[in-house]
């Protein structure tokens, strides 16, 4: 139902590109769950609005989805949070003006009783002892920039992905059904911290799945916003979508950003240059 409800408000979100054009106060902004699911563009859309006169509408996909919206000429900006997906974006001519604005970090979350002994333990060490272990791993397997991140973090735990083993879930969705997927499962996963704090907070704060593995470097989770170029998509609203950037830097809505809590915990720490 999900994925249904996500197809049609692509389909949706592209007609109304087409139909807008580069004129229009609308903008088609392509990002990802983290950035949905926390309500933090619910509350920053509402701040364009009044400041702007900007109507944002956005799709929250995966990082890799979010940017195949963009080459298809479906977003007029992206924001989405994998530097190397990103770097290849712009490279193929697609994106301009990158800027990065906030960062976060990943963190392992799994059961209370860490079956896997991943307690305190660094990126690679969590992952050998989860595949050694054999313990249910949901992965979103959606190329997502945590996704992306996942993999990575397999090879340089010196380990394959182990996309054939039975205790590896490949879920295809976004974040905060993945956690719940693990979470039925009793399993793990990596997500991002910003997403599991609304879990938590789903959770009335006493979640079954705990972070277990956090605060190494390689968790490391920067968000960045990419003007879609008008050279490639020429119907995309380039001017709004470079209003938007400079508007998400400004020190106001940096400063917005970062007093955005959930439970009275940051989400996201601004970082615009």
């Amino acid at each position: 139902m999900r994925s249904k409800v996500v197809m049609t408000i692509v389909f949706v979100l592209s007609l109304t590109l087409l139909a807008t054009g580069k004129d229009s106060n609308v903008l088609m902004l392509a990002t990802t769950t983290s950035a949905d699911n926390t309500g933090l563009l619910d509350v920053l859309a509402v701040e364009l609005k009044k400041d702007k006169g900007i109507d944002l509408r956005w799709t929250a996909v995966g990082t890799g989805k979010a940017l195949q919206l963009a080459r298809d000429c479906n977003a007029d900006v992206v924001l989405v949070h994998d530097p190397d997906s990103e770097a290849k974006f712009m490279a193929e001519g697609y994106g301009i003006n990158r800027s990065e604005l906030m960062y976060n970090d990943f963190i392992i979350i799994g059961p209370k009783n860490d079956p896997a002994g991943i307690k305190g333990k660094n990126a690679a060490q969590a992952f050998k002892l989860i595949a050694t272990k054999k313990v249910f791993f949901a992965s979103r397997a959606d190329k997502s920039g945590t996704h992306v991140l996942e993999l990575k973090l397999w090879k340089q735990a010196g380990l394959s992905v182990p996309e054939r083993e039975q205790w590896y879930i490949e879920t295809g969705q976004g974040m905060l059904q993945t956690i719940a997927i693990a979470e039925e499962k009793s399993g793990y996963t990596l997500t991002d911290r910003a997403t599991y704090i609304k879990y938590e907070h789903n959770m009335k704060n006493n979640p079954s799945l705990v972070i277990l593995s956090e605060k190494d470097k390689a968790y490391f989770n920067q968000y960045s916003a990419i003007e879609v170029n008008p050279d490639k998509c020429p119907n995309v609203n380039n001017k709004k979508a470079r209003e938007f950037i400079k508007w998400m830097a400004s020190p106001k809505i940096q400063k917005f950003i970062g007093d955005y809590k959930i439970n009275g915990k940051k989400l996201f720490v601004p970082n615009a240059k």
